[in-house]
């Protein structure tokens, strides 16, 4: 009975991340613009309330050729995409945390539900960022308690698996990365004359670290380092143009550490105690 209940369970996590996506849209629009989060979705030509029924994730838009049923306003393929990602998103999170049908149990799923709010603040801050170059608050300090209390549910619970880490380790890993950034963009604002490191980014190591606690968070920051060189080489080579955000590529390699992560360290780290 187990075996059909995790296959149904991957099924949930798919229908489970389109729909939270469509609210990843919401607030990409609208914590920029300090707007509320709970009002319907409207259309950004015309403002029509959009139906229910247009507000399915990914459906709707492809039903409806991508435009406003009410004024015929082209709607960004970036709302399905962001909706597909999350959709896939659920499931490579439910694949990792939750392998076999013999690990289907509170403890994982609730590990699942955590990060999967982890991974939300992420793509949030990071779309945000990209088309603001600002990192909102919400999804940066102001989540740290939400970090810490999912850690500590965790850690009621029993939850062993990767990436796991205990409420101290949080609160200390939290503590240190943030102190270090700030360090960091404080120096460099001084010896450089100008930001060389965000506010923002400061804030948002803090919120990782709140979620993977100090060791987890190290690996993390140097896969997002990596991923953010190669992307601004890239950038540099193909645009010829330089793009200093950090936040994206930070939060990219946290989601890759989080799904992909557990191979390399018991790898290259075995000693680690992660």
């Amino acid at each position: 009975m187990t075996e059909p209940l995790w296959v149904l369970g991957q099924a949930f996590a798919v229908l489970y991340g389109l729909v939270v996506a469509s609210f990843w849209n919401v607030a990409i629009a609208r914590l920029p613009h300090g707007q509320s989060l709970w009002p319907r979705s409207s259309c950004p030509a015309c403002g029509t309330g959009i139906a229910a029924y247009d507000n399915v994730p990914v459906a709707s838009w492809l039903a409806l050729r991508g435009r406003c049923r009410s004024c015929h306003t082209p709607i960004s393929v970036a709302y399905p995409l962001t909706e597909a990602l999350g959709g896939l998103l659920g499931l490579l999170l439910f694949r990792v945390l939750i392998p076999d049908p013999a690990q289907l149990d509170a403890a994982h799923v609730a590990a699942w539900v955590v990060y999967f709010v982890f991974f939300s603040l992420l793509v949030i801050g990071s779309y945000v960022d990209l088309r603001y170059k600002v990192l909102p608050n919400e999804v940066t300090s102001l989540a740290v308690p939400a970090g810490i209390a999912g850690v500590g549910l965790l850690q009621w619970l029993g939850f062993e698996g990767f990436p796991s880490t205990t409420v101290q380790q949080a609160v200390v890993g939290c503590a240190f990365w943030g102190l270090l950034f700030a360090g960091v963009a404080g120096l460099g604002q001084l010896w450089k004359g100008r930001p060389v490191l965000g506010w923002g980014d400061v804030k948002l190591a803090a919120m990782i670290a709140s979620f993977l606690g100090p060791l987890h968070t190290f690996v993390a920051i140097m896969w997002g380092s990596i991923i953010g060189s190669v992307v601004g080489i890239g950038v540099l080579l193909l645009l010829r143009r330089r793009d200093s955000a950090y936040g994206p590529p930070l939060a990219a390699g946290t989601v890759a550490y989080v799904l992909f992560g557990q191979p390399f360290v018991s790898t290259m780290m075995p000693m680690w105690e992660l």
